[in-house]
């Protein structure tokens, strides 16, 4: 399952745990493909070390660097203009290039969109209900 993971999720996984976390756990179980651009990875990077400097106590074992190993880095060969919050169309760019199903998010700029192209834009929870459905058939 091809997939674009939107920061505040990686934050949220590797910070506080949940069902974001069980989302980076299985990309490092290979159970999942994302994929990142340059643009996806720098901002990673820029707010963990934010995060790090706010809850330096709070991280999980499982560390940025690692989730960016596992992930694929594609070079996206367009630029879109769709996302209210214009920062946010990276994900699109880099999703649609990967030809992914999804872009999970908890950022309201971009699940306001739903869809994009041949991109849905779901929940991490939303992103399990479909992965139960999967399974069930």
């Amino acid at each position: 399952m091809k997939l674009v993971i939107d920061t505040n999720i990686v934050e949220s996984g590797l910070f506080f745990g949940g069902k974001p976390l069980k989302l980076l756990e299985l990309l490092l179980k290979n159970e999942i493909e994302s994929f990142v651009s340059e643009e996806i990875v720098s901002e990673y990077q820029e707010i963990f070390n934010g995060m790090l400097k706010k809850y330096h106590l709070k991280q999980t074992e499982i560390t940025l660097p690692k989730i960016i190993s596992k992930c694929k880095m594609i070079q996206p060969s367009r630029k879109v203009t769709v996302c209210r919050d214009p920062d946010d169309n990276k994900f699109l760019e880099c999703a649609t290039e990967a030809k992914c199903l999804y872009v999970v998010s908890g950022d309201n700029d971009l699940l306001d969109l739903k869809q994009f192209e041949d991109v849905e834009i779901i929940t991490v929870a939303q992103f399990f209900e479909r992965l139960e459905d999967l399974k069930k058939e």
